[in-house]
């Protein structure tokens, strides 16, 4: 018998909440008016509303203020709803006042309890170590018990750059858990970069000035990627005169740092750094070098090709030297001719 009561007992209570869950009546040109118009609080935080019920004289009507957490003072027509504590998620409060015509006027405050999240921590999914240039990596931002999440931006970031912004399709007004993921595919520039994600509760005007914002550890990244020859390409030919000096620069750059092997036109010796020089070129230094420069990602070859020429220079000064000697002996000669 008793369970019969208290059934009916609480679906009195649903419907006459539903009555004043509803919108109200069309005829209602005066309704309740709360301030503040939005209210959002942060979880275990105090709050509080004020209700002007109604503008004109509406001491002799049915008026109230319906609340599930915390409590109502009034002085006539104006009502304060007081918490010391806000530990509910879903809550509202709904002012009310019946007409004379047996209407019945309310307006409904939605309460927004937050709570920034209690950790975010950056991962990469499937993935660790070493990262290769030109190949697609998941991001991932792992966000723990944070409310209401439809509120939560997340954004992912390389430095100070920012790659993408990403929000939950959850509607869900309790704490939860949740992931954001982006994918991303990393250039030898991005090598040494740091990842990191940040999230911001937006709660809008009503919210805090500024929005609590939680961000993640920083992720380093180490970007392998094949050489990259520093130097633009040679001439077919690169002619040399006999006894300078011949510098064949060679030098790349590549994640891990890249190792030489020259091959010369004579297998006499061998070189392996990134720049050869000859410090006096001869006959038998001319022929194709082959630099070929490799690490664990690829490999890549630059070829030169020298010829000598000769130096024409002691030739024209012994021509020089000569001639003159000619020229000194004629006159000798003649001298002791005529003598």
């Amino acid at each position: 018998m008793f369970s019969c009561y208290l059934f009916l007992f609480i679906s009195l209570i649903i419907s006459f909440r539903d009555v004043h869950v509803s919108t109200s009546d069309s005829s209602c040109t005066d309704n309740p008016v709360f301030t503040p118009s939005a209210l959002v609080v942060k979880y275990g935080g105090p709050a509080n509303a004020t209700c002007v019920v109604c503008q004109k004289d509406c001491r002799g009507t049915v008026f109230g203020l319906e609340h599930a957490v915390g409590k109502v003072t009034g002085h006539g027509t104006t009502m304060l709803w007081t918490v010391d504590k806000l530990t509910v998620w879903d809550t509202s409060l709904i002012c009310y006042y019946n007409t004379d015509a047996g209407d019945q006027c309310s307006s409904i405050l939605d309460i927004t309890t937050y709570q920034p999240p209690e950790s975010v921590s950056i991962s990469f999914v499937n993935h660790t170590g070493m990262m290769f240039e030109n190949q697609q990596y998941t991001l991932q931002c792992s966000v723990q018990n944070v409310a209401p999440v439809q509120s939560l931006t997340v954004t992912f970031y390389r430095g100070n750059t920012a790659l993408g912004h990403l929000q939950s399709n959850s509607e869900k007004k309790k704490p939860v858990n949740d992931t954001f993921t982006l994918n991303i595919t990393p250039s030898r520039e991005d090598d040494g970069a740091q990842y990191w994600c940040e999230t911001k509760l937006e709660l809008g005007p009503a919210g805090p000035q500024r929005p609590p914002v939680v961000t993640s550890e920083k992720l380093p990244a180490i970007v392998h990627y094949g050489p990259e020859l520093k130097e633009p390409p040679n001439p077919d030919v690169i002619t040399i005169t006999e006894g300078d000096t011949l510098h064949l620069n060679c030098s790349s750059v590549g994640n891990p740092s890249p190792s030489y092997t020259w091959t010369l036109p004579t297998n006499s010796s061998s070189y392996s750094g990134s720049v050869l020089t000859i410090k006096s070129v001869g006959f038998e230094h001319e022929g194709q070098y082959i630099c070929t420069v490799s690490n664990t990602v690829g490999t890549v070859t630059k070829e030169f090709n020298i010829d000598v020429q000769v130096n024409s220079i002691p030739y024209i000064i012994a021509g020089t030297i000569l001639g003159a000697l000619v020229l000194v002996g004629l006159s000798v000669g003649c001298y002791c001719k005529h003598n």
